[in-house]
């Protein structure tokens, strides 16, 4: 009981942390830093420590057990599928939102991003998945906080929001992909692949696009190193071995609290201060998410106990 209650609730949680305070990290290589540089840094950091885990990892069960297993041709061929269509997920992802760092603060960005978990019950629709009341309440209120976080006189939007927002929508899909092939893959071999992938589309678009020197990325190799081995090897891997076991509306309201931590993180290391219109629209996103997550028979039983 205690060890899946470790599962559902602290790896949720901390991953959440870690991701809540890598905003910060990100925006400090952002400075420096293309996009694809960054991401191309951390995920190979991550594949490389991921890999050298797993390899660890089953020597010390042969040793203990003497126990051997050979993949058949069905788990190599889902593991290959699943790295290829979480890691291209999480390329597109990362690098809209590593672009948007550069232009958008981070506590900022770690609220946007956060819709990720309003649009996931959404895409559902295409996957014939019935969307509860509650699910569309949140969305609508998702939609005035982000008004009251992104938009501008003239009802213009910055370029940083724009690609938040739609690092959100690939963070939902990244999600979906990951739901379906924990299923049928180890949790952390599938993490080690998925950087593994990002990682080589990262490198290909960072020499076709950007500049990136070995001098560079050692000047901002603290947050690299942060956002390398515990955003991408450490949290992505307690989020696919949660998403595993853990109850969907748990371990979705746990994780929706990375933006509550990017805008403390934001506010602690960076100094960053938002404005109460965009603090507004911070807790009405935080409302929206957490409502986007409770099911209806829930506050069913809770109006009735009330009327009784």
């Amino acid at each position: 009981m205690k060890q899946n209650r470790i599962l559902t609730i602290g790896f949720p949680l901390l991953a959440a942390l870690i991701w809540g305070t890598a905003f910060s990290a990100q925006s400090m290589a952002a400075d420096v830093l293309g996009p694809f540089t960054v991401n191309a840094a951390r995920s190979t950091l991550a594949f490389f420590a991921l890999g050298l885990g797993l390899i660890v990892f089953n020597a010390v069960r042969l040793r203990k057990t003497g126990e051997t297993r050979k993949a058949t041709a069905a788990d190599v061929k889902n593991a290959l599928i699943g790295g290829a269509c979480c890691g291209t997920a999480l390329f597109v992802a990362a690098w809209l939102q590593q672009a948007g760092l550069a232009y958008t603060p981070a506590g900022k960005a770690g609220f946007i991003t956060a819709l990720y978990v309003v649009l996931v019950p959404v895409f559902g629709l295409f996957l014939k998945k019935r969307t509860p009341a509650t699910v569309w309440l949140g969305i609508a209120l998702a939609v005035a906080g982000l008004y009251l976080l992104c938009i501008k006189d003239g009802f213009s939007v910055s370029v940083g929001d724009r690609y938040v927002l739609l690092c959100a929508v690939f963070f939902a899909v990244h999600i979906l992909v990951i739901d379906k092939f924990t299923a049928v893959v180890d949790p952390v071999l599938l993490s080690c692949l998925q950087f593994g992938v990002a990682g080589v589309f990262s490198w290909i678009a960072a020499f076709l696009t950007e500049t990136p020197t070995l001098a560079a990325i050692m000047s901002r190799i603290l947050p690299i190193l942060y956002v390398g081995l515990l955003s991408s090897a450490v949290a992505y891997t307690l989020q696919m071995i949660a998403q595993k076991y853990a109850e969907p509306v748990t371990l979705s309201l746990l994780l929706s609290l990375e933006s509550v931590f990017s805008v403390l993180g934001g506010a602690v290391l960076l100094g960053e201060r938002l404005s109460p219109r965009e603090l507004a629209g911070c807790a009405v996103m935080f409302v929206a998410v957490l409502l986007a997550q409770i099911p209806p028979e829930r506050i069913r039983a809770l109006f009735s106990k009330k009327s009784a």
